[in-house]
């Protein structure tokens, strides 16, 4: 019984401390937040961020303010911005309805923005063809069928 006694006052004591120990660094945390606060503000002007300033925050509580601040990216849309287009890596050279197509293989801008292909044709040379029956376009763009046989079902044969 004596010792059920001891670990409950020695269980008791330990969570005193931890509870003191918070209270006095989050305590110490704002009085460091007010300092830098003050000491920012006479130095610096309100446009510069911590990280621009060298000074590294002691807190999590301030950056909201400067993250409102940063301004969020737009996208850059070819109908703006035209060159966005010919940047390597990008889908097309063309611009159509704000996104960059290739009007030579697109099939839902084929030839020209806006002109599609219907569900079993493709866009090959800005032309929609139907690869199952086209002589110079059988079962892809450019497969051309030799002289003297056809295309069927997407494959040249021999008739």
């Amino acid at each position: 019984m004596k010792s059920l006694k001891t670990c409950l006052v020695l269980a008791i004591l330990m969570a005193l401390a931890a509870i003191s120990l918070s209270a006095i660094q989050s305590r110490d945390e704002l009085s460091l937040e007010e300092d830098n606060e003050t000491t920012y503000n006479d130095e610096t002007s309100d446009d510069l961020s911590p990280a621009e300033t060298g000074q590294e925050p002691t807190s999590l509580r301030g950056s909201i303010r400067f993250l409102s601040q940063i301004k969020p990216r737009v996208p850059m849309t070819c109908d703006k911005y035209p060159r966005v287009c010919h940047v390597k890596g990008s889908t097309g050279p063309d611009c159509c309805k704000k996104k960059c197509v290739n009007v030579m293989t697109d099939r839902l801008n084929c030839g020209k923005c806006g002109k599609k292909c219907k569900y079993s044709e493709l866009c090959c040379k800005g032309q929609c063809v139907n690869p199952r029956s086209n002589k110079k376009h059988c079962g892809s763009c450019g497969n051309k069928c030799k002289k003297g046989s056809l295309c069927v079902y997407g494959m040249c044969s021999y008739a």
